[in-house]
């Protein structure tokens, strides 16, 4: 019987969005008690420690802003089974880890998980258009895994921040702000002709389909601005 030493992790930042893939070793704990696994952004993704037979994973979670604990067998670490890493508080799911093969496949059914988030506001009536939101952050998401969401000071850790109505771009680094609104089927349609997002440095935008300019630009920003909730 062939015994694995090697897992992959896969999760999405809490900070910059991206999903990431991590090969993990049996021998990265070798001379350590404690593994840390790190965005490229630089966010921590996982912090792993090694007890006796056991792992303790800590996780910072994307969707509720706190950290949560598991603990996992050496046996089960590194076998072929898949291990889902879960929010403790809504049951969405934050990451995966295990055979390569199987966590990739995992990975791509986690825009579901995005979508049950949306949904689950949606039933307290906060969204304007829960399937236009769902949309909308789904193709934002499609952008920054591209590489195509940045700011003109240099920054690519853009921040997004989820409101009724809108999502709102925030660059830490130069404090410039672009508002993508996604309240309409237009809104999401003037947001898919993008093909890459640039903020502009300590600028203010907009995006909807009430002011697109409807230029030759492919950011297609606007200034005009609307009123907010």
């Amino acid at each position: 019987m062939l015994i694995s030493t090697s897992t992959v992790l896969a999760m999405r930042c809490p900070e910059c969005g991206k999903l990431e893939f991590h090969k993990l070793s049996l021998f990265s704990f070798s001379g350590q008690r404690v593994l840390e696994i790190y965005c490229s952004c630089g966010a921590l993704l996982l912090l792993a420690r090694k007890k006796k037979n056991d792992y303790w994973i800590q996780l910072p979670c994307v969707i509720c802003e706190t950290k949560h604990q598991r603990q996992v067998s050496g046996k089960k670490m590194w076998s072929d089974e898949l291990i889902n890493l879960y929010c403790q508080e809504t049951g969405i799911e934050l990451g995966h880890l295990g055979p390569e093969k199987k966590v990739r496949e995992a990975a791509h059914s986690c825009d579901y998980d995005i979508k049950a988030l949306v949904e689950q506001f949606d039933t307290d009536d906060y969204f304007i258009n829960c399937d236009v939101m769902y949309k909308a952050i789904n193709y934002l998401n499609d952008i920054a895994e591209q590489k195509s969401l940045y700011c003109q000071c240099g920054n690519d850790n853009i921040e997004v921040d989820i409101f009724p109505d809108r999502l709102e771009l925030h660059c830490k680094e130069c404090d410039s702000v672009s508002i993508i609104y996604a309240e309409t089927e237009e809104d999401l349609k003037v947001l898919e002709e993008i093909e890459y997002i640039e903020l502009t440095r300590h600028g203010f935008e907009f995006l909807d389909s009430l002011s697109n300019t409807g230029g030759g630009s492919k950011s297609k920003k606007n200034k005009r601005r609307r009123n907010k909730n």
